[in-house]
């Protein structure tokens, strides 16, 4: 039997589909990435935003088509859009056979096998349940860097989103479990660790009664084979002392962090029910270049949320243009059922929401191509990913850059270098977001 797995969304739903994947694997189950030789397709689908939502479904009726023309025994649907509508999924697209809850994806080898039996159901978990089997994951992001997702749900409740109707509330995963999981990835081959959940910033608050991903940081820093620790997903008022203090002094923590901000004015950052001012905001950044001056910044934003002004989006504009950003992405409002927000007045057209976030990715542009340049002369280590197809040059990715978000660099050379190696470069050149080097 052959299966096909479709991964939608966030790197945390990723490692859900890798943890399926582990458990299919260990009974045998053949992987396939080509819909015609499968003969079950699972769909992890994603519906944080409406595009996500569109593609999921789309996603969806491709593979039902298969499954109407007999090709395909059976069509899973699992993930935060098979939580969010799952009666609607059996009910709309009856080639569907089974429908998995964001909590019950370790009960794939019982949905395969009801689907295969002809069976039509939706099988849940309690929301808040924090599933942990006991296999492997099947790690499909090349072998030389891995997510490891600290935590389950939020308990921030921002009025835009729907994650804690979908994911539950706020639970940790136990910090030996982590040590033990990211200690099988350093076995396997695994360089750089990526630490993903919807906030990592308070990671421990619920098991340990205090915030410990510095804790956490400096056990994973222990595992030998590990070279490179990202962390994601930190939201910007949870950032303590200590873990700037573990980012300063452990070699293995890459000088970069992820802070999600959203806006920069205080009325529509109450309005989203962030916990943060404009003020506190400056604040935050502003330490963090001040106690590591290397430090690499990314952050998201959403433009056009209900009631935004014209002089709001001035503000918000002009807080990028003063805080530099080494990344930004700017995401339009996209209104969620069942959120606070989407039943708001003063909705804005969405022609509006694209002016606004064009005018944002254009200031950040210059931004960040200043910065680019600003790279040239500087010797970094850089992570091999891959050869560039028929030239004597490689692709590979400093400390400044996550994977498939940010940038690249270009290193021309004879040397034969492989994924996961790590090298010396000197940065010669910038082309827009990426750099060319030369080892050294």
């Amino acid at each position: 039997m052959k299966i096909l797995f479709i991964s939608l969304g966030c790197d945390k739903n990723l490692v859900d589909t890798e943890v399926m994947l582990g458990l299919l694997a260990s009974k045998g189950y053949e992987m396939t990435d080509d819909e015609q030789e499968a003969d079950i397709i699972v769909i992890n689908t994603c519906c944080f935003i409406h595009d996500a939502k569109e593609e999921s479904i789309q996603n969806i009726l491709e593979m039902a088509e298969l499954k109407k023309e007999g090709k395909v025994k059976a069509l899973i649907v699992t993930g935060c859009m098979a939580e969010r509508y799952k009666d609607e999924i059996l009910e709309e697209i009856p080639e569907v056979d089974e429908v998995l809850g964001t909590t019950a994806y370790d009960k794939i080898l019982d949905a395969v096998d009801a689907a295969l039996e002809g069976n039509q159901e939706v099988i849940l978990s309690d929301i808040d349940a924090l599933p942990l089997p006991e296999t492997k994951r099947l790690v499909t992001t090349g072998g030389h860097f891995a997510y490891l997702k600290i935590a389950e749900g939020c308990d921030k409740h921002c009025t835009y989103c729907i994650i804690p109707k979908v994911r539950g509330n706020y639970r940790s995963v136990p910090m030996e479990r982590l040590v033990n999981e990211a200690r099988e990835l350093a076995e396997q081959g695994v360089k750089e660790l990526i630490l993903v959940a919807q906030e990592t910033t308070l990671y421990g608050k619920d098991l340990y009664g205090e915030k410990s991903l510095h804790k956490l940081v400096k056990e994973l820093c222990n595992i030998s084979g590990i070279r490179w620790i990202r962390i994601l997903y930190c939201y910007p008022e949870e950032i303590t002392d200590e873990l700037i203090q573990v980012m300063k002094e452990e070699p293995k923590v890459c000088h970069y962090l992820d802070l999600p901000i959203q806006h920069a004015n205080d009325t529509i950052l109450k309005r989203m029910g962030r916990r943060t001012t404009k003020q506190e905001l400056v604040h935050i950044v502003e330490k963090l270049r001040s106690e590591i001056p290397d430090i690499c910044l990314r952050t998201t934003l959403i433009t056009g949320f209900p009631g935004e002004t014209a002089e709001q989006h001035e503000e918000l504009m002009q807080f990028v243009d003063e805080m530099e950003f080494d990344r930004l992405g700017v995401f339009t409002y996209s209104p969620e059922e069942d959120t606070p927000a989407a039943g708001m007045p003063e909705q804005i057209e969405e022609e509006v929401k694209e002016d606004r976030q064009a005018e944002i990715m254009e200031l950040q542009q210059e931004i960040a191509f200043d910065k680019a340049e600003d790279m040239i002369g500087r010797e970094v280590l850089v992570m091999i990913e891959g050869k560039v197809a028929d030239e004597n040059a490689y692709v590979g990715r400093t400390y400044r850059d996550a994977p498939n978000v940010d940038g690249l660099i270009f290193i021309n050379t004879d040397e034969e270098l492989l994924s996961g190696d790590f090298a010396r470069v000197k940065v010669t050149g910038a082309l827009d977001y990426d750099l060319i080097g030369e080892l050294l």
